[in-house]
């Protein structure tokens, strides 16, 4: 496995992502009310949670989709058409769902050249262990954000190109951001190149609840761990303990919340930033959006972005869609 990091590569590009990082969580803690971007969850500590995570019974996503996986890995291979393809992966996490495609692929003697991109060099080492050995399958890991990432396996791709975009997380993305994403992606393609992308379906309030708010607080760590990644990258002074995980849904927007909310009056000082910041008792930083989605919604993304949208493809307890777009 070759692996290509953008981000310590590029130069002064260290700098620039610490600047970034600081730049933001100066920007949201000064805000009102308070907000920190999920982007930043995925530091190495943060990846190997969000596995954990994956693993809890209470997070249906990943079971939804893998069951969704199993029944078109079989269906992607005859779709494409090619003696050899390119799959590139945003945010792949441990690749462990993207391993049933994969196999679909070397059993159907399909040659595949794979770009799993994530922000987390951890999340590559995770990765490695999971891919199957076979020599129809090369492997360049890229460690960056999704559109850098995107851009340069493109400039290294000869290939038609299956982009996959799994695991809901475009969810993490308002209407707004998630349009503008899509459109990035879609401008990066060929034309007959391929999206597949998962979206999280409405459902159960108390599914979706418990999804966030696990019994073993393995989610409440998850969302805990960026405070301790500002501590250690920062130099700040958060006590863990004195916040407190909480996630609902929000029928009015169709999102799950994710806060971290302060319970005692406190101040944090963050050396590096050279602030002090006050958090009165009970107050929130809202740590993440996950929004839900109706069947039409999917569709009308596809349509708003560019795509023809080929087929979607469900779990038996409509839990979940992965859908195929195509240029």
């Amino acid at each position: 496995m070759i692996i290509t990091n953008l981000i310590e590569e590029k130069k002064l590009s260290q700098d620039f992502y610490r600047s970034e990082f600081m730049k933001e969580i100066a920007n949201g803690l000064n805000s009102m009310p308070k907000i920190i971007s999920s982007k930043y969850f995925y530091d190495d500590i943060g990846s190997q949670l969000f596995v954990e995570i994956t693993k809890l019974d209470e997070y249906y996503p990943t079971k939804a989709e893998e069951e969704i996986l199993l029944s078109l890995k079989d269906i992607l291979p005859d779709l494409v058409g090619r003696d050899e393809v390119d799959i590139i992966e945003l945010g792949v996490g441990d690749g462990h769902k993207t391993k049933i495609l994969i196999d679909s692929f070397i059993k159907s003697k399909i040659k595949i050249n794979f770009y799993p991109i994530d922000i987390s060099l951890e999340a590559m080492n995770l990765l490695e262990e999971n891919l199957p050995k076979s020599n129809n399958l090369k492997v360049h890991g890229i460690v960056s954000e999704y559109l850098e990432g995107l851009r340069f396996a493109r400039m290294n791709s000869c290939n038609r190109q299956i982009v996959l975009f799994l695991g809901g997380n475009i969810g993490n993305f308002d209407r707004h951001e998630s349009l503008k994403i899509l459109n990035s992606i879609r401008l990066t393609l060929n034309e007959d190149d391929f999206l597949l992308i998962g979206f999280d379906l409405k459902k159960n309030i108390d599914k979706m609840q418990n999804a966030y708010s696990d019994k073993r607080g393995i989610t409440a760590l998850f969302n805990l761990n960026l405070l301790e990644r500002i501590n250690s990258e920062l130099h700040g002074n958060f006590i863990k303990e004195n916040f407190r995980h909480q996630a609902f849904y929000n029928p009015t927007i169709g999102a799950m919340e994710s806060y971290l909310i302060s319970l005692i009056d406190q101040d944090v000082e963050i050396n590096d930033l050279n602030q002090t910041f006050h958090f009165e008792e009970f107050e929130a930083i809202h740590m993440e959006y996950s929004f839900k989605f109706l069947e039409k919604d999917i569709i009308e993304i596809c349509e708003q972005t560019g795509f023809t949208h080929i087929s979607s493809f469900k779990d038996t307890r409509q839990y979940f869609i992965d859908s195929l777009w195509q240029v």
